[in-house]
């Protein structure tokens, strides 16, 4: 019962925010400009590409995939430190874990609530033109699995970067470049030279770009799924002792 009543407090939070509804309508801005490019490409010819792997293997969606998660994120514990909100918190009959727990899962409300309208846009394409977006539905229920997984992994990122310090900007920066650099790390293989197959294996492992072009084009493999989980939950356990350790100091 404490548990939900502080996940509404922290859904509450978030669509009470002036901050939130003007990141969704950007966000909602960039990702419509986002298809609407990938459609346009696909009129210039013939294709094997479907609208799905265009619409979520391109430049804008990335840029706009990695910048949400500091901005969900970065206030979800600095906040709270830096207000003092966090004092009545900590003394309340509530266990850490099912703060850590609720913040996370308020974001992460959040952020599936962010990607909702999306699916309206290949709603309107097929209703529009009568065909497929994706040509089967394995393609199009991958991407938007591996939407989630991903998504997880760096919400939880976010969530241990906003409980390391007071000041939301700091934590911004800090889960910035984590997830920048987490994401890059699966792109070595076009920066590198003479790069092995051993290599080459070990960045397709860690390489979000490569497992949501294969979720979009209908590849399930479980490597990523328990990839992601483990992250996520090792991610949240190393949060839940930052914050139980700033408890005790305080």
């Amino acid at each position: 019962m404490n548990f939900f009543t502080l996940l509404n407090r922290e859904i509450r939070a978030y669509f009470l925010s002036p901050v939130a509804w003007v990141v969704m309508f950007f966000f909602l801005l960039l990702t419509g400009f986002n298809f609407y490019a990938g459609v346009a490409a696909l009129n210039r010819g013939p294709s094997e590409v479907t609208v799905v792997e265009a619409f979520f293997n391109t430049v804008f969606f990335w840029f706009g995939f990695v910048l949400i998660f500091p901005l969900i994120t970065m206030r979800l514990f600095s906040e709270e430190y830096k207000m003092g909100t966090i004092e009545p918190l900590m003394t309340a009959p509530v266990r850490d874990s099912q703060v850590v727990l609720a913040k996370y899962g308020g974001a992460l409300f959040f952020y599936i609530v962010l990607w909702l309208p999306s699916l309206l846009y290949f709603a309107v394409f097929t209703r529009v033109t009568r065909l497929e977006a994706a040509g089967a539905a394995g393609p199009f229920l991958g991407a938007y699995v591996m939407l989630l997984l991903i998504g997880m992994f760096y919400l939880a990122v976010g969530c241990l970067a906003s409980a390391l310090t007071r000041n939301q900007i700091v934590a911004a920066i800090m889960s910035f470049t984590v997830i920048t650099l987490f994401f890059f790390t699966g792109l070595l293989n076009f920066f590198l030279l003479n790069v092995t197959p051993a290599l080459r294996e070990l960045t397709a492992y860690f390489s979000a770009l490569e497992h949501m072009s294969e979720a979009s084009r209908g590849f399930f493999d479980s490597r990523p799924v328990v990839f992601y989980l483990s992250l996520t939950v090792f991610v949240l356990f190393l949060t839940f002792h930052v914050f139980q350790s700033r408890r005790w100091r305080n």
